[in-house]
């Protein structure tokens, strides 16, 4: 180096450490012409693009100057960090090996590899350069946290909590680990700690719309509706396109019964989806929307984005046919919860001698009957909820599942996760979600002819396997409790009408209400009979009720019990009215079998048709109506015509134990008999295709 870019390159600098890194740039361009092989002008102009985020610059100027010198560690690490920030992480490794090897006491060498290894899903092998930057450095801050972002992906969770707390005492403003450990909070139910957490990033980042959000999904999971929209309005003011607020903006809205603008959001959220913008969870849509083709572009939107097909595992080789079709199902709801109450019975039935049964549990510790009897009911019971999405991917290969039931869809804490690794080489959408995943790399979705006719396939990804009833299992053995409720204890009036709905207060829409308040106001001496949800949900729609000109003291509102509790309450109802577009699903079949006559409007999407599915089933088609008119008209005709609705009620108890809806080992039968298609078609290296189960 001579005396003139010596000169130079120390201007240049001095110019990057006032941050004049446009002037710094300049000097080191004039060096670069004197001297095209200067070693310090290569990597200092690289690590101003790096700065300018642009990394493909910086890429070509690192190169060079690790050519020149290629035992330099610094070079070799800011050449792995350029290929880091433009995602090639594979490259980057090797030139951190490089430079870890030069000096094993570079910090950062450590972290960026273990950085990479982490994006690369290598996860254990990412905690141990973690390790060694902590051992190097005890209190390395960026250390710590980046430690805890992979133990929180190994669902970790307590030991990456350990982690964020030392990021935290660290350095006390840090927002990142207190937003990180938030969520930790969160998802282990600890919901004080997870809002004093988001109320800490909110005081550091007031203008920050990731803690406003998150501070509303904890206080959604609470039940603080109110308090819940008021952080998610906070959040979507201050970023206006944040990922799919919009729609759970609404969906909170429903939860407590606030039509403000309804009709106009929903348009608004029906053109935001039709542009593939980002707009909504999967689940909400479902009641806002009657359309299968927005329900597949909302799905595929997410998937799309969130979880697509992942080819870290690679390709399932091709399994030697077995004399047990080996079933995993995976679902959290192995407790109390909707999904085990429909499905305990079919696991208890199945044919042991032809299936082995996998439970894969994603929820919660529980000690519960209904998780005790579902755990009975498999072969193996695997509690995998702390583990990744990866590794319950790859555990479920080794065991040799063939096919993969995913019980939840993109309902509750769903883990499409994973299925997009391939768990298994066939892939089942069931139960759990009314509606199409939108994913190529799930099979199959089990439904019915009335939930999706023939003209409605093209609006699901998977093939359809079409049983000859129902889609819906049923368990024989719920319990209903002797107590006979009166209807002074349950606070209705003697000698009213009563119509119910237990459906959750989401899926009441205004045009229901509308409906309904008019069919109170045709039947005198009728009373409406909801599920108590929460205090605002009951205000809202009370003061709905007088807006139509309807006395509130007509609606009733039922406390929660325990389930066999709540069943037997349904015997003081007289008619359930059903909702739309999200119909009864649960709940249809809980009142039709304890007596109580389900009447549904029908519309066009799975969600919509579920409660005509199970009418179909127990075959009482007289109850499905399709259009509002019929439907309001077919109340009013039962609640004034006691005959008709006596005859109704006969028919539903004779047939409840003679046609298909509660004869649940039928049910098997036609379920096992779609798994051994799926199974055949795949042994026989048929691609996935329609299956119809006949009678």
């Amino acid at each position: 180096m001579n005396s003139q870019t010596g000169s130079l390159l120390q201007d240049a600098i001095y110019n990057v450490k006032i941050n004049n890194l446009v002037n710094a740039k300049v000097l080191l361009l004039k060096i670069l012409d004197i001297e095209p092989d200067n070693f310090d002008a290569l990597n200092i102009i690289g690590v101003i693009n790096g700065k300018e985020n642009k990394h493909a610059e910086a890429i070509n100027f690192f190169k060079k100057a690790q050519k020149i010198r290629p035992d330099n560690n610094l070079v070799n690490f800011n050449l792995g960090k350029a290929l880091s920030e433009t995602g090639n992480d594979l490259d980057a490794i090797e030139y951190y090996k490089i430079a870890i090897r030069l000096d094993k006491n570079h910090l950062g060498s450590w972290l960026n590899f273990g950085k990479s290894l982490h994006q690369l899903e290598r996860y254990d092998e990412a905690l141990s350069y973690y390790d060694q930057a902590i051992k190097l450095k005890p209190d390395y801050l960026e250390a710590h946290y980046n430690k805890a972002n992979t133990l929180k992906t190994l669902k970790r969770y307590d030991e990456a909590i350990i982690h964020y707390s030392q990021a935290i005492k660290l350095k006390p403003d840090y927002f990142n680990a207190y937003l990180d450990r938030g969520v930790l909070f969160e998802l282990l139910k600890l919901y004080d700690e997870a809002l004093f957490d988001f109320d800490q990033a909110i005081k550091l980042k007031p203008d920050s719309a990731l803690p406003y959000n998150n501070k509303g999904n904890v206080l959604r999971y609470l039940k603080h509706y109110d308090q819940a929209l008021f952080n998610y309005d906070k959040a979507i003011k201050l970023e206006p396109d944040f990922a799919y607020l919009f729609g759970m903006i609404l969906h909170m809205k429903m939860f407590m019964s606030n039509w403000q603008n309804f009709k106009v959001e929903v348009e608004n959220l029906l053109l935001q989806i039709y542009e593939n913008k980002k707009s909504s969870y999967c689940f909400p849509v479902l009641a806002l929307i009657d359309s299968p083709l927005i329900h597949r572009k909302s799905s595929e939107i997410w998937i799309n984005d969130r979880c697509p097909f992942n080819i870290l595992l690679g390709p399932i080789l091709k399994s030697k046919r077995r004399e047990k079709i080996r079933i995993g199902y995976y679902s959290e709801d192995f407790r109390e919860h909707p999904v085990a109450h429909l499905i305990i019975e079919l696991f208890e039935l199945h044919n042991k001698d032809q299936f082995e049964l996998f439970g894969f549990y994603l929820g919660p510790p529980d000690s519960s009957k209904m998780h005790k009897r579902v755990l009975s009911a498999f072969n193996q019971f695997i509690d995998v909820r702390l583990k990744s999405d990866k590794d319950i991917a790859l555990m479920s290969r080794e065991i040799g599942i063939d096919i993969a039931v995913d019980l939840g869809g993109f309902t509750g804490l769903h883990r499409p996760g994973i299925f997009s690794y391939r768990a298994a080489p066939i892939q089942v959408n069931y139960l759990g979600y009314p509606g199409t995943m939108g994913a190529k790399y799930i099979d199959y979705i089990i439904a019915d002819l009335t939930l999706i006719p023939i003209e409605s396939e093209q609006y699901y990804s998977e093939k359809i396997v079409y049983l000859p009833n129902t889609y819906q299992p049923n368990d024989r053995n719920r319990l209903v409790a002797e107590k006979v409720f009166t209807k002074d204890e349950l606070d209705l009036p003697k000698d009213s009408f009563v119509f119910c709905c237990f459906n959750s207060s989401f899926k009441i829409t205004p045009d229901t209400f509308d409906g309904w308040m008019r069919i109170l106001k045709a039947v005198k001496n009728s009373v409406l009979w909801l599920l108590e949800d929460n205090p605002i949900t009951k205000l809202n729609l009370r003061k709905e009720a007088q807006v139509r000109g309807i006395d509130s003291s007509r609606l009733i509102f039922a406390k929660r019990m325990f389930p066999s509790e709540h069943l037997a309450r349904h015997q003081a109802a007289d008619l359930f009215l059903d909702t739309l577009p999200y119909n009864a699903h649960t709940t249809a079949s809980d009142a039709l079998w304890v007596g109580i006559p389900v009447l549904t409007c029908m519309g066009k999407s799975f969600a919509s048709r579920v409660a005509a599915s199970l009418l179909n089933a127990i075959e009482l088609p007289e109850l499905i109506t399709t259009t509002q008119e019929q439907y309001e008209a077919k109340a009013i005709e039962l609640a004034t015509n006691p005959e008709k609705l006596k005859a109704i009620k006969y028919k539903l108890e004779r047939n409840r134990f003679t046609t298909a809806l509660f004869d649940t080992p039928r049910f098997t039968k036609h379920i096992e008999a779609a798994y051994k298609q799926m199974y055949e078609r795949y042994q026989t290296d048929l691609q996935p295709n329609n299956i119809y189960i006949e009678n």
